[in-house]
């Protein structure tokens, strides 16, 4: 074991009581952060327009701070790149974290000095317990992947500004680079598939104990290292023991991930998001991901069905109840208040207060009142794929409207890593599964207003394709799983195998 290893035991060990006492004390830590994020932010823009001083309590708090997604909150992002200090929060941002978002084109999400450690300390606690819970502590003598995108920075209204990963690439430790692949001038590379390239050859005869990144991204990669090798990527890699992802749900790729390695490691599920670091998995046998409750960030749950109603209910930690499906709203320590950051979740237990990421807000079917959501496509469609034999790649739905009375359906787009034995039993399984989840769309069926829904089949490297042909291939581009329009579903239909 080398010396990495043996000073990483007693530190995991101290951070994960450290954890482990915070989630005793969630919502006596939830009440402190609201008043110390208010008590900074009466002195800022924000903070005198919204009347913080008047504020005694989080009743209050609810009656002064409406709800906004970043279109309403884009007004003071902007006079903070006209150079303005004490907009959102104290002075101004250390960073800007530049996203894409679908509906208001580029988003800048302000990172400040007081919350940056959220995002660096999170990723941390998430190695260190699952150190302290396994023992296993060698993978950091060895080559770790933490991809990011580019680390190179420009300027908006003289703040440094790039995707979060790029900006986080700054912050890794110092004992930790030697072991970070790949290297900075691979990191900096634009174009996704070159990148991918000059990963795949700086790291496959390297010793890789950990990789990292959202999922479609890891199963590129590992698909281009055995296309190289003619290896499994777990011979490749023997020490290879730890895989950590997130941005996206891991069940729907965690078959053909595994086959790929082929063998079982360990995984660590993260919920991180250019607005905050939200929750990681704390235990290996544990159902959902550990609530980060003493980060700088104060949090709001709002019904997910009530989330775009002119006055919907708000929640607070201690009011949340299990299996309801909420949308996430935070107030931080880089001024975001009151902000949806457009995920909805559910916990699945309160003790402590754990939960898993549901679907989008924006990312549903509803064309005829059924509000079917990504969490419901995803059991429907994994349980007909165990069912039936079937093994898949990637997938979305939309709706198809037709005129007449049972002429429209949900129309479903799937790249298969391995077909059903039998196509019309996964069809039917699918079927059946949506209808268990989701008692409108089983009524809308049940009723004749729907017929039942069709399974298109994307040619293979479809999905990879389409991505491609957007310019939205690699990094943290994700396909959603769901739309409630015929966009994305018409694009795909040039990359069908059987309309």
């Amino acid at each position: 074991m080398n010396l990495k290893s043996l000073l990483a035991k007693p530190f995991a060990q101290y951070i994960h009581k450290q954890i482990k006492r915070n989630s005793t004390h969630a919502l006596a830590d939830q009440e402190t952060i609201l008043k110390q994020l208010l008590k900074v932010g009466k002195a800022t823009e924000f903070g005198k327009e919204h009347r913080f001083s008047d504020i005694a309590d989080y009743q209050a708090f609810q009656q002064t701070v409406p709800l906004r997604d970043y279109e309403a909150f884009k007004p003071f992002i902007e006079r903070i790149k006209e150079g303005r200090e004490n907009v959102l929060w104290k002075g101004k941002p250390i960073y800007f974290a530049k996203t894409s978002g679908t509906t208001s084109g580029v988003k800048y999400i302000p990172i400040t000095k007081d919350s940056i450690p959220n995002h660096i300390n999170t990723a941390r606690n998430a190695l260190l317990c699952y150190m302290a819970e396994t023992g296993n502590t060698a993978f950091a003598g060895g080559k770790m992947i933490f991809l990011s995108g580019s680390p190179v920075l420009e300027r908006v209204g003289g703040i440094p500004t790039g995707r979060l990963s790029g900006i986080v690439n700054h912050h890794v430790p110092s004992y930790l680079r030697a072991n970070q692949l790949p290297g900075y001038e691979t990191n900096c590379i634009e174009d996704w598939e070159t990148k991918l390239d000059k990963i795949v050859a700086e790291t496959i005869n390297k010793d890789m104990t950990l990789i990292s990144g959202i999922p479609p991204w890891m199963q590129m990669y590992f698909d281009r290292l055995m296309e190289k090798s003619g290896k499994k990527v777990g011979e490749l890699f023997p020490n290879f023991s730890v895989m950590v992802q997130g941005g996206v749900n891991f069940e729907p790729y965690r078959a053909k991930l595994f086959e790929s390695i082929g063998r079982k490691i360990d995984s660590i599920e993260l919920f991180p998001a250019s607005e905050g670091f939200f929750a990681f998995q704390d235990q290996q046998d544990a159902e959902g991901l550990l609530l980060n409750t003493n980060s700088g960030i104060f949090y709001e749950f709002v019904p997910a069905a009530e989330i775009f109603n002119e006055n919907p209910t708000r929640l607070s930690l201690k009011e949340v109840k299990l299996g309801e499906n909420y949308a996430l709203i935070i107030n931080n320590n880089a001024g975001l208040w009151g902000y949806n950051i457009g995920d909805t979740v559910k916990f699945v237990s309160l003790d402590p207060y754990r939960l898993i990421v549901s679907g989008r807000t924006k990312h549903f079917i509803s064309a005829f009142g059924e509000h079917v959501i990504g969490e419901e496509v995803e059991y429907a469609l994994l349980k007909a794929a165990i069912e039936t034999g079937a093994h898949i790649t990637e997938f979305t739905v939309a709706p198809m409207i037709e005129q007449g009375e049972g002429k429209s359906f949900h129309e479903w787009f799937v790249e298969f890593e391995k077909e059903p034995e039998n196509f019309q039993l996964f069809i039917q399984k699918t079927e059946e599964n949506l209808r268990l989840k989701n008692v409108y769309y089983d009524d809308l069926i049940r009723g004749n207003i729907l017929q039942t829904l069709k399974v298109r089949k994307v040619r293979k490297n479809g999905f990879i394709d389409y991505m491609r042909s957007i310019g939205k291939l690699g990094g943290q581009n994700k396909v959603p799983r769901l739309s409630n329009d015929r966009k994305l579903a018409d694009a795909l239909t040039a990359f069908v195998d059987h309309l």
